[in-house]
């Protein structure tokens, strides 16, 4: 899917759409150009973290949850880190795997370490 697809919000549902303000939109945007935009770079800093683990092994959810984040702990530096995190584990609580938040929380963590943000 191209980025303008996506950027339309069609995969979206009409419920969440109405619930969306003006900032949510934009935020929601940023997010997904910004991650777009950088995910080689994105995946080469999660490659970095991976610890006994093969990238093309990673859950799909989980790595759409990594690259979010991670461009969140490169690029937003007005948010932090801690709170980036939380929300990562949030999300993957909700969508992925029984041990999802924790692999999450360990990558997240470790890469917030390396950037000494």
């Amino acid at each position: 899917m191209e980025l303008d697809d996506l950027l339309k919000f069609e995969w979206v549902s009409d419920e969440t759409k109405e619930r969306m303000d003006d900032e949510s939109d934009a935020f929601t945007r940023l997010l997904i150009s910004g991650t777009i935009e950088n995910c080689a770079e994105i995946d080469e800093v999660i490659k970095k973290h991976l610890i006994n683990w093969e990238f093309g092994r990673l859950n799909k959810v989980d790595l759409a949850i990594l690259r979010i984040s991670v461009y969140s702990l490169l690029y937003q530096k007005d948010i932090h880190p801690t709170i980036i995190i939380d929300e990562a584990v949030d999300i993957s609580k909700d969508f992925g795997t029984d041990d999802s938040y924790k692999f999450v929380n360990a990558v997240l963590d470790n890469v917030r370490k390396t950037l000494k943000v």
